[in-house]
C-alpha cells in the first residue's frame, strides 16, 4: 500500500528529546517499510526515518527559537499533504483534528489518530459535526468523552523491543519518574511515595514554557535535594534504556484522564514494572501484578514497592513483547487501512 503517515512539526520524527506522538509515528512508519509497504512521511526536515520524507518544516519548531506561531507552519504542511493525497491509498493523520475540514472529501481513505485528552466540552460539537471521518483511539478510556464520534479502531501504542532493551538485574536501588513537569502527571504524589517508601526517586522531566515552570518552581523544585530526590532534566532516547532499566520501579501517579501513557510500556520493555494510580488507560495497559501494580494512594503505592521488587522482570518483558511491539501496532493499522479500502471499493 501506498501510506503517507502526517506527523506534528513541534518536534522531530523521531524527537530528539520528549514527544510521544512522534515517537509512535517513527516506529510505526519504520515498521510499515520493513513489512514491504510504500510509506511518506511529512514531518519536520531533521527527521530520520525508513519512510520517504517530505521536509515541511526545516527542523523541530519547538526547537527552532526564530518560530513565534505554529500554525503557518502545520497550515503550509496540510496544504502539501492535500495536493499529493491522489497519490496515496491512505492519509493517516496524527495532528488531532486541525486538518478535519480541508480533508472532509478524502474521508474515504483518511483516518486519524487522536493523541490528545478528548475530556474537553468544546470537542464534542466538532467531532459531532465530522463523524464521517475515521478516527482512532490509542485506548479504550479515551473515547469515552465522544460517543458520537466515527470510531473505527483502538489500536495501542507499540515500541520497537531493541529501543528499551530488557534489563533482568537493575542495579539502581531507585524509583523512577518519566514524564512532563505538569501538575496532572503527579509528580508530587510520586516524591511523596518515595519518601514514605524510603527510597530514592530519580526524576526525568520536561518542563513547557508557562503553566509547567510555574509549578515547577512553585511545587515540586522546592522538595528536590539533588539526592533522595534527584532531577536530572529532559532524558535523550538514549539515555532512557539506562534510566528505566536499573529502576526498581516506575512511578506512573496520574491525577487526569491519560489517553495512554508510553512511559509505561518503555517501562515494561526494560523489566520495569509499573505503580500507577487507575486513572485514563491505566487500567488497560498495567496488568495488576503481572506487570505492576495500580493503586489508589500514596500509602497503597508505597507499600506496593517491595511487590513491585519481586515481580517476575522476565515475565513484564514478555508481556510487552506480546502486547505493545511496533510490529503489533502495525497490523493493528494496517487493518484499519483494509478496512478503509474495503469500504470504498464496496461503495464504487
Amino acid at each position: 500500500m501506498k501510506i503517507a503517515q502526517i506527523a506534528p512539526l513541534a518536534e522531530s520524527v523521531p524527537p530528539r528529546l520528549y514527544g510521544g506522538t512522534e515517537r509512535v509515528v517513527s516506529y510505526l512508519a519504520d515498521e510499515l517499510v520493513r513489512l514491504g509497504h510504500d510509506v511518506t512521511l511529512f514531518a519536520s526536515g531533521d527527521s530520520q526515518t525508513a519512510a520517504r520524507l517530505v521536509a515541511c518544516a526545516p527542523r523541530a519548531l519547538r526547537l527552532d527559537m526564530r518560530v513565534q506561531d505554529a500554525l503557518p507552519h502545520l497550515l503550509l504542511m496540510l496544504e502539501r499533504v492535500r495536493a499529493r493525497a491522489a497519490e496515496f491509498d491512505v492519509l493517516h493523520f496524527h495532528v488531532e483534528h486541525l486538518h478535519l475540514p480541508l480533508f472532509r472529501p478524502y474521508a474515504h481513505k483518511a483516518v486519524t489518530t487522536l493523541h490528545g485528552r478528548l475530556d474537553l466540552p468544546d470537542l464534542v460539537p466538532l467531532y459531532n459535526e465530522f463523524d464521517d471521518m475515521p478516527l482512532v483511539s490509542i485506548s479504550d478510556s479515551q473515547r469515552r468523552p465522544l460517543p458520537g464520534a466515527r470510531w473505527v479502531a483502538t489500536v495501542h501504542h507499540g515500541l520497537p523491543p531493541p529501543v528499551c532493551p530488557f534489563n533482568p538485574a537493575p542495579r539502581g536501588g531507585y524509583l523512577a519518574f518519566l514524564g512532563r513537569m505538569s501538575p496532572e502527571k503527579g509528580l508530587e504524589r510520586a516524591i511523596a511515595v518515595a519518601r514514605r517508601a524510603g527510597m530514592r526517586l530519580r526524576i526525568a522531566a520536561k518542563i513547557d514554557r508557562g503553566a509547567d515552570e510555574h509549578h515547577w518552581r512553585q511545587r515540586i523544585a522546592p522538595l528536590v535535594d539533588g539526592g533522595f530526590i534527584e532531577f536530572i532534566g529532559e532524558l535523550e532516547e538514549a539515555g532512557k534504556p539506562a534510566f528505566l532499566g536499573h529502576a526498581t520501579a516506575l512511578l506512573f501517579p496520574i491525577d487526569w484522564p491519560e489517553p495512554f501513557g508510553l512511559a509505561m510500556i518503555e517501562a515494561m520493555s526494560c523489566g520495569t514494572p509499573v505503580i500507577a494510580w487507575p486513572n485514563g488507560s491505566v487500567p488497560e495497559i498495567v496488568e495488576h501484578g503481572v506487570t505492576g501494580l495500580i493503586v489508589d494512594s500514596v500509602e497503597q503505592a508505597a507499600a506496593a514497592v517491595p511487590q513491585a521488587a519481586r515481580l517476575d522482570r522476565e515475565r513484564v518483558r514478555l508481556r510487552f513483547e506480546e502486547r505493545f511491539s511496533a510490529a503489533r501496532m502495525a497490523r493493528d493499522y494496517l487493518a484499519v487501512y483494509r478496512a478503509l479500502k474495503m469500504r470504498k471499493e464496496m461503495a464504487a
